[in-house]
């Protein structure tokens, strides 16, 4: 049997915005469209026409721009109570935006129409049938939103699907079941929506809020019971506590279930774009998602490493290429030795099985002591590279000094000098900082530029400091991670120490080293 395809509705540009700390500006909506018209969205809301500055520039923005393959939606609701929709300021707004979707929500719930519209249940019904009958006429393709419906459902199911029949005699070509506050259960929903299916005889739609962290779930169970679209966010983002994440629901309809959303070969550009998001929203990206997180398949356990070495899917449930991520092995105080000599295959380290067993005893014993290398590979990667055989250093250190003081007239300065052997050449160089770490950066650099131009073109780009055992006051361990990159590649290095200077000097190094060894 062939499965319909289920359309896409994305609304992280509307109902993403919601969210805390989630802001874009108008350019930011339309990159973040463009990007998921690329992926192959049915459509994709801009916003709601007249609220705000940024949503009226979007939208006469997208007006002029070529959509190939999304429809681009503007979001209302109903008219007001007393009136109709032709005189309707939220209504002529979203015919004014020229969009050929208009999305618009109204009241299923009888809670909501009596204490929140005021009004009775017959003009609620009234306000919804005319709202939408008058879109259509306006040459507006017309979804409707029906707010509240699976609580309206529980309060009085006969009305709440009065509220679906009339948009439907409006002309709505889907109605969209909304669980508005997140809180219903999927069994609930997959009764709920059985009834629908065989009341309304008429396309609908699922749209779900993840109070109860059921919002993929809930869609993927109205999917199966006869919903033909699918509303939601990239990463889940909305308000509260989010929105479903259409990335996990396009990812598990094509891979798990059987249905097409998206243009064929499209679901693997899940990763990128979920990331991209993330980006335009300068949000850190959770990398903890599914799918498209960056630990989604990282693997940290030694037996589960050793297995995957003989069969890369004993320990994941599908390929991670298949949604753009790729497999990751993370070393940690748990790492067996497969974890280290996949490590050394996917750097180009040559080392055989019992020459990375001093590596795995040294990082076993350097974690205990608060170094922490599952996100600083590249310290990993030296360290096995120190063990291949014939493996020479760039550089060698004697031995450093740092000071830092305060004179009068400069404020506080630091100086820092090292002693460095660089091919049997011994060089003592010294540098003035903004602080000792950039001291001892510049001073190692100063070493090292005559034998390594390519120096030039590292750049520290994040460095974190991190207290251990704060209990120990200023005696504590402190964990310094180190960020570099080139041109070309970007890299971690780790150190540790109660002093901090030290834990800094050892992220340094590395990070030098490896730049020098193997980034390219």
């Amino acid at each position: 049997m062939t499965l319909p395809l289920i359309q896409i509705y994305d609304t992280t540009l509307r109902d993403g915005t919601q969210s805390e700390g989630f802001n874009l500006s108008a350019n930011d909506k339309i990159r973040i469209a463009q990007k998921l018209d690329e992926l192959g969205v049915a459509f994709i809301e801009g916003g709601w026409p007249g609220s705000n500055p940024k949503d009226v520039e979007f939208f006469e923005r997208a007006r002029d721009m070529q959509w190939k393959n999304s429809l681009i939606a503007a979001f209302g609701s109903t008219c007001r109570v007393k009136g109709g929709p032709e005189d309707d300021a939220n209504i002529k707004a979203l015919i004014d935006s020229h969009t050929p979707v208009c999305t618009i929500f109204g009241k299923s719930s009888t809670l909501h129409v009596k204490e929140v519209l005021l009004t009775t249940n017959e003009d609620n019904l009234r306000i919804i049938e005319q709202s939408v009958a008058y879109l259509k006429a306006n040459d507006k393709r017309v979804i409707y939103d029906a707010e509240h419906f699976f609580d309206g459902y529980k309060l009085d199911s006969v009305y709440a699907l009065e509220t679906l029949q009339a948009a439907i005699r409006g002309g709505a070509e889907t109605v969209v079941l909304c669980d508005t506050n997140g809180g219903t259960m999927p069994w609930e929903v997959e009764s709920i929506v059985s009834v629908v299916k065989e009341a309304v005889l008429h396309p609908f739609g699922i749209h779900t809020h993840n109070d109860s962290e059921c919002a993929v779930i809930n869609s993927l169970i109205a999917i199966r019971a006869g919903a033909i679209q699918a509303q939601g966010t990239i990463n889940g983002v909305g308000e509260r506590c989010g929105n479903a994440n259409l990335v996990s629901i396009m990812a598990d309809l094509e891979l798990k279930m059987g249905y097409a959303c998206l243009p064929k070969g499209n679901i693997s550009k899940l990763y990128d774009l979920s990331h991209f998001v993330a980006e335009v929203a300068n949000l850190t990206p959770d990398e903890h998602l599914p799918f498209v997180g960056k630990s989604a398949f990282a693997h940290k356990g030694g037996v589960h490493v050793a297995a995957m070495r003989r069969n890369a899917q004993s320990y994941q449930h599908i390929e991670p290429e298949l949604v753009g991520n790729k497999m990751r092995v993370v070393v940690s105080d748990l790492a067996g030795r497969g974890n280290l000599l996949s490590k050394a295959e996917e750097h180009g380290v040559e080392v055989e099985s019992a020459e990375v067993l001093p590596v795995l005893n040294e990082i076993k014993e350097l974690e205990s002591r608060g170094f922490s290398f599952e996100a600083a590979e590249a310290s990993v990667t030296m360290m096995l590279k120190r063990q291949e055989y014939g493996y020479k250093p760039p550089f060698e250190l004697v031995d450093f000094f740092v000071n830092v003081e305060h004179r009068q007239g400069r404020g506080l300065l630091a100086e820092a000098t090292v002693k460095v052997k660089v091919q049997g050449e011994l060089f003592h160089t010294a540098a003035e900082g903004n602080g000792p770490v950039n001291a001892l950066d510049l001073a190692l650099r100063k070493a090292l530029i005559g034998y390594y131009p390519q120096i030039e073109k590292f750049h520290l780009s994040d460095y974190k400091v991190r207290i251990l055992d704060s209990d120990h006051g200023t005696e504590a361990i402190t964990r310094v991670l180190i960020d570099t990159r080139n041109t070309t590649s970007r890299w971690s290095t780790v150190g540790a120490s109660t002093n901090i200077i030290e834990a800094s000097w050892r992220a340094l190094s590395d990070a030098v080293e490896y730049g020098l060894m193997v980034a390219h």
